[in-house]
């Protein structure tokens, strides 16, 4: 496409995706600015742009992770609203209780956002591990909200959890594997209140997806039907069985394909109505998590998808759980979803800019020989300015063989560097012209799919894939990407994004695209003294807790961003990212021991008459001061 062809906001919108993936909160402006609408209404709009200037201003650069709450609020209506709609028009007597997994976002500011916008939808929280649920304990819940404990528990995670229960908490201690139930009865020997009690199932189900195997009879966590009913004899024998408030069953995060989950509802509710029978006090179905969030709007059950929407997956799940019961004949129970990504992958998203633009195997250069080059060159040039759409494919071989003779002959010592490097560029020439003339045939051919992707570019963006993108280096997770300026023009590039970490692994090279993976990502030339800032979006779930520290390169700045009730963008906190002291602590390279180190070697260099003392104050004092700067790109 041509830059002169007509190119606005909207067409912006088309080709990053923003309106399929984007959920209704994002945009671009008439001003080519990328926009965050809060309220999933256009007419009130946040700047991303204007907002990283006025962070840079303050002298908080890029990157920076941008946290927008007021989406998170968005999002716990929305669930909560699908649930209710489905309830009422399947004449469903139970109720919905929606919960957050703290380990999908253990942030603070996160989670006391999700409890606060979640207040009348008595939201409340999941926990995985004991540390979670002191968090959990010191978090204000609405006063019907439960707490589900899951993960591994020992005694001081149950004893942890009746101390909440004491409180005045719902709790619920979610016996996963055989051994808890021990301990569960130790607990409660020793305690005064005792926690309510839950089993997770495993199902003959399984998830869809890249977390699928989750789920099925392999799974890492569930009792088995016999499990199950030895669990419940045992409660009976200590006279607990009525604690046994809920059953639940997971599996696995983001599935895909909604026929899964029905499968796995279907199934779980059946068990639970069989349990009902024995006598035991269940009250709870909980679903568990997997409700998918659709990051490359493609609507499909692609592992970066899902082939439903929140509405079709409340009115499968209440439809589902009704219809079971009605036919065992027993109450429907209340149902609970974890659904942590849905609830949380939409309200942030990191910016960073572009440092430099490395060409993929030079441009074209100029098929003119001079006399005294060697035949392999002349050859070479005369295929450079030869080639035609007609030709091309035979010209490209004729390429590849020119450039093994080239090759050879400088092995042989037959040709200078300044030929060597000669050859390499008119090879490339043709490459590239080979690769504009295969587009306009009808049967293209693979090698020169393969070709064009050696041809783009690398753009070097100051970030840590290992930090703020780990799902996409762990897993190929897919995350949208966006230019945040110049929406409103035409990008004519196209380019992989490479991370400043000192590993091959740090690149982004797949994007997402509502039919197939992208191999580059649609970008701007880059000009002189105006930086160019690019945005990976929908990153609220679990990158947070799982990036790591390559090259100690430490958590970025954060900000929380927030549209006020007369449609002005405020910065409402800002929390200063890690400095190179901190994430050297991290690995025990204290400031003391370091600044220890240096001046041991200062007092060498001292004594070796190759520093004076105020030389060595001066690099002391440096040094020092380096400690506290940004690990990123300043």
């Amino acid at each position: 496409m041509k830059r002169t062809e007509h190119f606005n906001a909207a067409a912006a919108e088309e080709l990053y995706g923003l309106n399929r993936w984007g959920n209704g909160y994002l945009g671009a402006g008439a001003d080519g600015h990328l926009q965050v609408y809060p309220d999933a209404l256009p007419e009130r709009a946040i700047d991303v742009q204007a907002v990283v200037e006025e962070l840079a201003r303050r002298g908080f650069g890029t990157p920076v992770l941008l946290r927008f709450p007021q989406l998170l609020a968005g999002q716990v209506a929305s669930l909560s609203t699908a649930f209710d709609r489905a309830m009422e028009e399947f004449d469903y007597p139970g109720g919905f209780h929606p919960v957050f997994p703290i380990k999908v976002n253990q942030n603070r500011p996160v989670v006391e956002a999700l409890l606060q916008s979640g207040w009348s939808h008595s939201l409340g929280l999941e926990v995985g591990s004991c540390p979670e649920m002191l968090a959990a304990t010191s978090l204000a819940l609405p006063p019907d909200a439960l707490t589900i404990c899951n993960g591994y528990k020992d005694a001081g995670y149950l004893d942890a959890a009746a101390l909440a229960a004491r409180l005045g908490r719902k709790i619920v201690v979610v016996l996963e594997k055989p051994f808890e139930l021990d301990a569960y009865l130790d607990m409660a020997r020793r305690q005064e209140v005792v926690p309510l009690a839950g089993i997770r199932i495993r199902l003959q189900a399984r998830g869809s997806g890249l977390w699928e195997k989750s789920g099925g009879v392999a799974s890492k966590f569930g009792l088995g039907t016999a499990q199950l009913l030895d669990a419940i004899e045992r409660l009976r024998q200590g006279g607990l069985e009525k604690k046994l408030v809920l059953l639940h069953f997971h599996i696995g995060s983001q599935v895909t394909e909604i026929r899964r989950i029905k499968q796995a509802v279907r199934e779980a509710a059946r068990i639970y109505a069989k349990v009902v029978r024995l006598g035991v006090g269940l009250q709870y179905l909980d679903v568990g998590g997997g409700l998918g969030v659709d990051y490359d709007g493609s609507r499909t059950s692609s592992d970066a998808s899902m082939n439903y929407t929140v509405q079709e997956y409340a009115n499968d799940v209440v439809y589902a759980v009704k219809e079971v019961c009605d036919q065992e004949g027993v109450p429907a129970p209340r149902l609970i979803s974890e659904s942590g990504r849905m609830l949380t992958a939409y309200h942030s998203m990191l910016v960073t800019d572009v440092r430099a633009s490395v060409k993929g195997f030079g441009g074209d250069t100029s098929p003119e020989i001079e006399n005294e080059e060697s035949m392999e060159i002349r050859d070479m040039g005369e295929t450079a300015s030869g080639i035609t759409v007609k030709n091309y494919r035979e010209f490209y071989h004729d390429a590849l063989e020119y450039r093994e003779r080239l090759a050879s002959a400088f092995d042989l010592g037959l040709l200078t560097l300044r030929q060597r490097a000669r050859g390499e560029e008119l090879f490339w020439t043709i490459v590239r012209r080979a690769v504009r003339f295969s587009r306009a045939a009808k049967f293209r051919g693979e090698e020169f799919v393969e070709l064009e992707k050696k041809l783009h570019e690398k753009y070097v963006c100051n970030f840590s894939v290992f930090q703020s993108l780990p799902d996409h280096f762990s897993l190929d997770q897919l995350f949208p990407v966006v230019p945040i300026q110049r929406l409103n023009e035409r990008p004519m590039l196209r380019a992989s994004l490479a991370d400043i970490t000192c590993d091959s692994e740090g690149e982004v090279e797949k994007f997402v695209h509502p039919r197939e993976e992208k191999e580059a990502l649609e970008v701007h030339d880059l000009r002189p003294g105006e930086p160019y800032r690019i945005a990976f979006l929908l990153l609220g779930a679990y990158q947070d807790a799982l990036g790591d520290l390559h090259n100690l390169f430490g958590r970025v700045h954060e900000a929380d961003v927030v549209l006020d009730a007369n449609g002005e963008a405020r910065i409402r906190e800002v929390r200063p990212g890690e400095s190179a002291g901190d994430t050297l602590a991290a690995f025990g390279f204290t400031r003391a021991v370091l600044v220890e180190g240096l001046q041991s070697a200062l007092a060498r260099q001292i004594k070796a008459g190759q520093l004076d003392r105020e030389q060595a104050e001066e690099l002391l004092a440096a040094y020092r001061s380096r400690l506290e700067t940004y690990t990123y790109l300043s």
